[in-house]
């Protein structure tokens, strides 16, 4: 990688994870038209793509139906494409996967990105509502992309088990990881990688190395590329900056208390919501969180590529108020590479 010592973020494009939070005292009704507000806002900004990941039965959470939004997302824009981050391949027939994304691509063609991970996404007992059974929860996952891969593939005409809408469009798949059993099977199958930073931080650097020293060349891809997601909460002090952020905060404390509670608004500190082993314990799952002006934001960022070398970086912004959120991204945009100018 010596010869990318140098990149800087304007060299690499930037994207976003919107995990469609609902926010306390609000429903899902309400997060999908702000979600569609900021793909709008990201596109023009010109972020490169916009993921929503699968998750099931938390209450702050509206993205179960993660086909069904990116339609939504991708009608409502014209340009930036639009994705999974991830579908949790072990809660669905890859034949279903292949039908749906089919017809997303079918609707709106060089848009569509499929992302999939191998976690169900939710607790046990959901992932057995989702499946009925647990079976080999996620060991059959390089099965099923390949099967997934094979549905999409043109030379599937001949099968008698075929996609349609699906076959021969040529999807981009991404793996998705937060430990090194992605990043080998991404570098095995010739497929870009896309690694969970923003909660699952400690495996990075490793899981970064087995992708690029186990890659393939495929089809799809010649060379490596690797994505990571992070959070970012920018504002235009460092100040309002740590402020809202204390938002992100209190939804990773619910997280390891086991509380499933929608998105809380910021509070003046946190020090008398959590004891010390719990801001321990927070701070380590937040490892990769950037916060403060667009001059703090900005070093912390590339501070971050200088370490990882990463091709493109996601972001993640857990915030309360909407007008805040486009701000933070306004200012990111300032930062990375427009999508169309990739090379």
């Amino acid at each position: 990688m010596s010869n990318n010592k140098q990149k800087k973020l304007n060299d690499i494009p930037a994207s976003v994870l919107d995990l469609v939070h609902i926010l306390s005292g609000q429903t899902a009704a309400d997060s999908f038209p702000n979600s569609l507000d900021l793909a709008r806002h990201v596109e023009k900004w010109g972020f490169e793509r916009y993921w929503m990941a699968e998750h099931h039965n938390m209450p702050g959470i509206a993205s179960s139906a993660t086909s069904v939004l990116i339609g939504y997302i991708a009608g409502g824009t014209s340009s930036i494409k639009v994705g999974s981050g991830g579908i949790m391949l072990p809660n669905h027939a890859p034949l279903v996967v292949a039908e749906q994304f089919g017809t997303l691509a079918s609707l709106y063609p060089n848009r569509i990105d499929l992302g999939l991970g191998r976690a169900p996404g939710t607790d046990q007992q959901t992932a057995m509502a989702l499946r009925r059974n647990i079976g080999s929860a996620g060991e059959d996952f390089p099965t099923n992309v390949k099967e997934l891969q094979q549905y999409l593939s043109a030379d599937n005409q001949t099968s008698r088990v075929r996609a349609v809408p699906g076959e021969g469009l040529n999807i981009p798949l991404w793996i998705l990881g937060s430990s090194t059993f992605g990043a080998q099977l991404a570098g095995i199958l010739g497929l870009p990688y896309a690694f969970a930073s923003h909660f699952a931080p400690a495996s990075l650097q490793v899981a970064l190395k087995v992708y690029r020293e186990s890659f393939q060349p495929s089809e799809q891809l010649q060379e490596p590329y690797a994505m990571a997601c992070v959070n970012v909460i920018a504002a235009d002090t460092d100040e309002q900056a740590i402020h809202l952020s204390t938002t992100l905060y209190q939804s990773f404390l619910n997280v390891i208390r086991g509380k499933a509670l929608p998105l809380q608004p910021p509070v003046d500190s946190m020090a008398s919501l959590w004891d010390a082993n719990e801001r321990y314990a927070v701070n380590q799952m937040l490892r990769y969180s950037f916060v403060g002006s667009p001059a703090t934001v900005k070093e912390e960022l590339q501070a971050f590529l200088d370490e990882t070398q990463v091709d493109e970086i996601m972001v993640a912004s857990a915030m309360y108020d909407h007008q805040a959120r486009l701000r933070s991204y306004e200012i990111l945009s300032d930062l990375f590479k427009p999508a169309g100018k990739t090379a």
